[in-house]
């Protein structure tokens, strides 16, 4: 059995990018969390995934949601990560946001935003794997807010 501080130390050595993903409860109410665990699975036909865990405060919501929006944050916006990712905070307070087609949140000011449909979902050890099927999307000009060895990292000219 591989050790699990030894495993988060190998896997910490892979950047990836941070997203905020969003979704809208029956009654309405915006829910979102922050996510690294994203990427893209499928051109033809478009798809991502993500990776909620099941402790997530989202988890039970992304177990019922139809459509969720994903937000792939800025160098600019390492406060709007933290933030959504500390669960003790009210996360869409004074955070500027438009909605998409489908009715879900996408933050202000982030490099892509995507709208999509929830396609399927796959239980894998403490995460289940959210699957997605994009229908729209939008991409602006900057750079990217990266996660790496533990913390927050942006990409050298």
């Amino acid at each position: 059995m591989i050790d699990t501080d030894a495993f988060r130390a190998a896997l910490g050595r892979f950047a990836s990018g941070i997203t905020i993903v969003t979704a809208r409860d029956a009654k309405g109410r915006d829910h979102g969390m922050t996510v690294s665990a994203f990427c893209s699975l499928s051109l033809e036909p478009a798809m991502v995934l993500v990776s909620i865990g099941h402790e997530a405060s989202m988890h039970g919501l992304m177990m019922r949601a139809e459509h969720v929006g994903i937000s792939v944050l800025s160098t600019a916006q390492e406060a709007l990560s933290r933030r959504f990712a500390d669960p003790e905070t009210d996360r869409f307070d004074g955070v500027g946001y438009t909605r998409g087609e489908n009715g879900v949140a996408l933050l202000d000011d982030a490099l892509v935003h995507l709208e999509c449909d929830v396609v399927a979902r796959h239980e894998a050890g403490d995460h289940t794997i959210i699957v997605c099927a994009v229908d729209r999307t939008e991409a602006y000009d900057g750079r990217p807010l990266l996660y790496y060895r533990g913390g927050y990292a942006q990409l050298e000219r």
